[in-house]
């Protein structure tokens, strides 16, 4: 079936009832009917050819929802597809996000629906960036934050994720290193600087998504919708830290909301993780501001059908630089 002739019938409607029950107060029965044909299709095709779809919490819910395998944040996503015995994975996420995972399942097929998801963090640092930090702080190590290239983490001695970091810093601080290097997000570094005694040197980069929330967009917030739990991904600026109830990683904040139930929350992040959560989780209103990454929403349905149709673009990674950087998520693992 082509691209161009999905249509849509009862067959696709029976198929789909369930996602939309699950997501029609964010998609208006005419436009589900432009959706429901690519699910339908996708997950057919998912099937035939032994392929898993891994759809990142800032995926829009019809992807999330209507075709995700293995949802989660970008290193779990890698972890569960390592696992699994499929011979193809659709990464539903950006590129950074594919090159982890092929690093953790060499010897799977890894398509990238669009190659040019990029990511403004991952792309504030290169490997020469990381030498010359090592040239200038000779014997500091470098912790790297999973959101970067495969060059970047092979030059690196240790990755982290946000729900990690400061594990990993006192981890190291532990092993008798009173000083590190934190790469790339500024804001991340800082508020885990703000949580220990090790010294962090620190990298100018940040999310073009986190950096946007500012403590007065919290204040108000709280203003217009009273008593509000508002939760905070640690990319944001330490004063949004500071006025917010909670900080998470994006599966600290989803099973914090699964547990709890907040009557009401805002969530500081991407704003499709807002609707994703809200589609699980009917009883909780999620409300409030949230800022659009658009290298997120170049991933759509048709995009993954096609790249399951013609199982491309594939994603690789230079083996001596994927063996490389697959010691410093090792290495992540081991300490955390």
């Amino acid at each position: 079936m082509s691209a161009e002739r999905l249509e849509y019938t009862d067959e696709v409607a029976q198929a789909t009832l369930g996602i939309y029950k699950k997501l029609e107060d964010q998609y208006k029965a005419e436009h589900w009917k432009t959706l429901a044909p690519y699910i339908y299709e996708i997950n057919r095709l998912k099937r035939e050819k032994n392929a898993v779809i891994l759809a990142h919490n800032y995926m829009t819910p019809d992807i999330f929802h209507g075709v995700g395998d293995v949802v989660g944040d970008s290193l779990m996503l890698a972890q569960k597809a390592a696992e699994s015995d499929a011979d193809i994975i659709v990464q539903g996420g950006v590129h950074f996000m594919a090159e982890t995972s092929k690093i953790l399942c060499p010897e799977k097929k890894v398509l990238m629906p669009d190659m040019k998801a990029g990511c403004s963090l991952a792309e504030s640092i290169t490997a020469d960036d990381v030498r010359k930090l090592k040239a200038d702080h000779p014997g500091i190590p470098v912790i790297t934050y999973v959101n970067t290239s495969a060059e970047v983490k092979a030059e690196s001695d240790v990755c982290c994720t946000s729900s990690n970091a400061l594990k990993i810093v006192n981890a190291l601080g532990a092993e008798g290193h009173d000083t590190v290097i934190m790469t790339p997000d500024k804001f991340l570094a800082q508020n885990v600087a703000a949580e220990t005694d090790v010294k962090i040197i620190i990298w100018e980069g940040s999310c073009m998504v986190h950096e946007r929330f500012s403590a007065e967009d919290v204040r108000r917030m709280r203003a217009q919708h009273g008593n509000v739990f508002v939760m905070a991904h640690p990319e944001c600026p330490p004063d949004v830290m500071a006025e917010s109830d909670f900080s998470g990683s994006t599966a600290q904040i989803d099973n914090y909301i699964k547990e709890h139930k907040p009557a009401k929350a805002i969530l500081m992040t991407e704003c499709s993780m807002g609707g994703n959560i809200a589609a699980a989780n009917p009883e909780v209103k999620i409300v409030g501001t949230c800022q659009m990454c658009p290298h997120m929403k170049r991933i759509s349905l048709p995009k993954i059908l096609k790249a399951l149709q013609t199982e491309e673009p594939g994603v690789h990674v230079d083996a001596e630089i994927s063996k490389r950087a697959r010691v410093a998520v090792e290495r992540m693992l081991e300490l955390s």
